[in-house]
C-alpha cells in the first residue's frame, strides 16, 4: 500500500560520510545492483522541489506543514525515510484515498548536480462519502451508518453524521472536527447527539440529548482531553416490575460538566497487548457550569503487560473510582459505577455486584477491581503462522468490590468498607482477537466471595468487547 520509488541517481557526485547499509530501510526502496548501491550510500543530496499531483480543494498551507521536514534531508536514505513519514502524515489527515511518492533527480536550468525532486501523487476523497459497518462494545454489538464531508474547508476539517442501532443502545449524532495544521494530535471537535440506552440489570431506560466540545492535545508522552458536556437526561423504567428505587429516579435532569482525561499508553495493541503499559486518569466536575446535577467523579485504569517465555504474556490490571455528591442531593443512578460481568469481574452477571433493590442493581459511589492474567498459545500450536495465532489460552484471577460510602467517616473507614465482602473469581478459557477492533472470550469461571445480593454466572461465560479487566 503505497511505496517510495527511487529512480536513477547516477548524476549525483560521490561525497559525504558513510550512512550505513541501505538494508536498514528495505521497505522504502527497490534494491539496485550491489555496486551501484554502495555508491548511492555515500551521496550528499539536496531536496530542491516537492511536487503534488492530484490536489483539488486542499489548501497549500496544511500540506506544507506535513512535508516541511523533507527539505531538511541530507542524504538519500534520509530523503526516503522522511518521504515515507510525510506520506504517513498525509494519510493520517483523512483527506486522501491514496498517496504515492516518487523520488527523481532534479531537472531544469536551476538543477543542482546533487538535487532531487520529490513528487507526491495523491487522490483526494470525494466531497461526500458514506460508510456501513458493525461495531462491538462491552458485551454489545451495533450496526453503524455514516455520512462524512471530509476536508470541508480544505484544511482537514470534517463533518460527520452517524446513526447507530445496537442491542442495548440506539444513537445518532452530528459532529465537526478540526485539527491544528502541522499537529494532528491537537484538535477540536463539537458534537450534537441523542442516545437511547437500555440497562436491563437496573430495569432502566435512559435518553440523553446533548452537546459537547472536546479539545485534544499531547504533552510530552501524555495525551490529554478537555471536555465540556451539556446533556438533558430522561430516565424511565424499562419494565413494570422495576423496583421503587429505580422508579423514584425516573424523570428529567440537566447535567453540565467539565472533564479531563490523561492517557499514557505504550502498549503494542489496545485489544490484546503483549508488552507495554497503560495509565488512564479521568476527572469530571458537574454542577459548577449549570444544571441540577452536582458531583465530583474520579476514576483510573492501570495495566502492565510483560512477555514471558514460550510466547506467553503476563498481564496485571487495576481499576478504581470514587464519586462524591456535591450538596444535599444524592447521586443519580445514571452517574454511579457498575461492576461485574465478562469484561470486568468474570463469573458474575453483567453489572450485578453491589447495592440492589428488588433485583435491580443501583450502582455504587466507590469501587475497585483488579486482575491477573496469563495468556499462552494454544496447546500444540494449531494453525501456527496463520489463523491459529488469533487464539490464546487464558488463565485469570479477578477481584473487586463496589459500595456506597459515608463521606463523613474518613478515609480509613472508606478503605475498610472497600475491603469488606470482596468478590473474586478464577478460571480459564480461550481468547480470540478480532484484529484491532475487539476481542471475544469464552471462559470457565468459578466465582468466590459471593454475597446474597449478587447474581453469578457459574461455569461457562462468553464476553465480547474492547475493554477488559
Amino acid at each position: 500500500m503505497g511505496t517510495v520509488h527511487a529512480r536513477s541517481l547516477e548524476p549525483l557526485p560521490v561525497s559525504g560520510s558513510d550512512f550505513g547499509a541501505l538494508g536498514d530501510e528495505p521497505e522504502l526502496v527497490e534494491v539496485e545492483p550491489e555496486a551501484k548501491q554502495e555508491v548511492l550510500e555515500n551521496k550528499d543530496v539536496v531536496v530542491q522541489h516537492v511536487h503534488f499531483d492530484g490536489l483539488g480543494r486542499t489548501k497549500d498551507d496544511i500540506i506544507m506543514y506535513e512535508i516541511g521536514d523533507l527539505f531538511k534531508a541530507k542524504n538519500l536514505i534520509d530523503v526516503m525515510r522522511k518521504s515515507h513519514e510525510a506520506r504517513e502524515k498525509l494519510l493520517r489527515l483523512g483527506i486522501f484515498r491514496q498517496v504515492e511518492v516518487l523520488i527523481d533527480t532534479c531537472q531544469g536550468d536551476d538543477a543542482l548536480p546533487n538535487g532531487l525532486d520529490v513528487t507526491f501523487e495523491v487522490t483526494e476523497l470525494r466531497r461526500l462519502t458514506g460508510s456501513y459497518n458493525t461495531m462491538v462494545g462491552n458485551n454489545e454489538g451495533s450496526m453503524v451508518l455514516g455520512l462524512k464531508l471530509p476536508n470541508l474547508f480544505g484544511r482537514a476539517e470534517k463533518v460527520t453524521f452517524q446513526f447507530s442501532y445496537g442491542t442495548k443502545e440506539t444513537s445518532y449524532g452530528l459532529s465537526f472536527f478540526k485539527p491544528q495544521p502541522g499537529n494532528f494530535e491537537r484538535n477540536f471537535s463539537v458534537n450534537l447527539y441523542k442516545v437511547t440506552g437500555q440497562f436491563p440489570w437496573s430495569s432502566l431506560r435512559e435518553t440523553d440529548r446533548g452537546i459537547s466540545t472536546e479539545l485534544n492535545f499531547p504533552i510530552w508522552k501524555t495525551n490529554h482531553t478537555l471536555k465540556w458536556e451539556g446533556v438533558w437526561r430522561e430516565l424511565g423504567s424499562l419494565a413494570r416490575t422495576a423496583s421503587f428505587s429505580v422508579r423514584e429516579e425516573s424523570g428529567h435532569s440537566l447535567k453540565s460538566s467539565l472533564s479531563h482525561a490523561m492517557v499514557i499508553d505504550s502498549r503494542n495493541s489496545s485489544i490484546l497487548p503483549r508488552r507495554g503499559a497503560l495509565l488512564k486518569i479521568n476527572q469530571e466536575l458537574a454542577g459548577y457550569s449549570g444544571g441540577d446535577v452536582a458531583f465530583l467523579k474520579e476514576d483510573f485504569e492501570l495495566q502492565l503487560n510483560k512477555q514471558l517465555l514460550w510466547d506467553s504474556v503476563f498481564s496485571a490490571t487495576l481499576w478504581g473510582g470514587m464519586l462524591v455528591p456535591i450538596g444535599d442531593k444524592p447521586s443519580s443512578i445514571a452517574d454511579r459505577f457498575y461492576l461485574g460481568g465478562p469484561t470486568s469481574v468474570r463469573g458474575f452477571s453483567m453489572y450485578s455486584i453491589g447495592p440492589q433493590s428488588e433485583g435491580d442493581y443501583l450502582g455504587g459511589e466507590a469501587y475497585w477491581a483488579g486482575g491477573l492474567h496469563l495468556y499462552t498459545p494454544l496447546p500444540f500450536r494449531p494453525g501456527r503462522g496463520g489463523f491459529g495465532d488469533l487464539f490464546r489460552t487464558h488463565f485469570f484471577l479477578n477481584a473487586g468490590n463496589l459500595c456506597n460510602l459515608n463521606y463523613g467517616d474518613g478515609p480509613k473507614a472508606h478503605l475498610r468498607k472497600l475491603a469488606e465482602f470482596i468478590r473474586w473469581s478464577y478460571g480459564a478459557g480461550i481468547v480470540l482477537r478480532l484484529g484491532n477492533i475487539a476481542r471475544l472470550e469464552l471462559n470457565y469461571c468459578i466465582p468466590m466471595g459471593v454475597q446474597s445480593s449478587d447474581r453469578i454466572c457459574d461455569g461457562v461465560q462468553f464476553g465480547a468487547g474492547i475493554r477488559f479487566l
